[in-house]
């Protein structure tokens, strides 16, 4: 299994891009604008997106993803996430407003984009890889996912604040290896941090303390601008574990 990541950014400018990552050729993790990147081949060759939660940086692509390549594909997109996302994307973003009704374009027989409802806690197999269902805590019903191969894992904390649930599950993974975890807002924003329900530096290294496990620690969806300074707050709060930033193209092998 390996995972490539296409964005890690909170915001956009120059080379940033939104959150979205490809697991081998098939699967995306969130579909930002990281997704922009892809060529028309890779754009057909996924089969399924499992979305963390509906804010527009990590479902951004989407849409644009289905017009493109959808008359070239065979059989429907699935679109994992939970019920609440789920329902948010049918009122607010698949609604003939916005954007087409994929599920019924261009019949509900054959339909270009299928939902699939999942359940905090649920594992799904594809092809010998299970994407496991944990949790977060953000402004909107939002989760994250565990990537296991077998060999070895990856936690992709998706947007969250403070998480002891989280903590319960990760702690518990044996064969983890990679903890990918946001941080939005330097020490300076923790207010706004904690209205938007954002990580920053203080808040990250009390999580941090809760982590167990012996892994390598990456931080994801900085925001533009305030990249170094939160880095740097980061080095000086996370203690024994020292995360590096999350960098575009960057990639894990599991």
């Amino acid at each position: 299994m390996k995972l490539k990541v296409l964005g890690c950014s909170g915001g956009i400018g120059g080379n940033l891009r939104t959150t979205s990552f490809l697991l081998d050729r098939d699967i995306l993790i969130d579909a930002g604008t990281g997704v922009g990147e892809l060529s028309l081949t890779e754009l057909v060759a996924i089969e399924h997106i499992f979305i963390t939660h509906s804010h527009l940086d990590h479902i951004a692509c989407i849409p644009l993803l289905l017009d493109s390549v959808g008359f070239m594909r065979d059989r429907p997109l699935t679109i994992y996430a939970i019920e609440e996302t789920l329902e948010i994307l049918k009122q607010h973003i698949f609604n003939w407003k916005i954007w087409p009704d994929f599920s019924v374009i261009p019949n509900v027989q054959r339909p270009i984009m299928r939902y699939q409802p999942i359940k905090m806690g649920e594992t799904i197999a594809l092809n010998g890889r299970k994407i496991t269902v944990i949790p977060a805590n953000h402004t909107v019903p939002a989760v994250g996912y565990h990537l296991d191969s077998g060999n070895a894992s990856l936690v992709f904390s998706g947007d969250t604040t403070t998480n002891d649930a989280l903590w319960q599950v990760v702690n518990q993974i044996e064969n983890l290896r990679y903890l990918i975890i946001e941080t939005a807002f330097p020490d300076s924003e923790k207010d706004l941090a904690m209205l938007s329900k954002h990580l920053c530096p203080s808040l990250l290294g009390e999580e941090l303390a809760k982590f167990k496990r012996d892994a390598e620690v990456f931080i994801t969806h900085l925001k533009p601008g305030e990249i170094e300074l939160t880095m740097q707050e980061i080095e000086n709060l996370a203690g024994r574990l020292r995360p590096a930033m999350l960098l575009n193209n960057q990639e894990f092998d599991l």
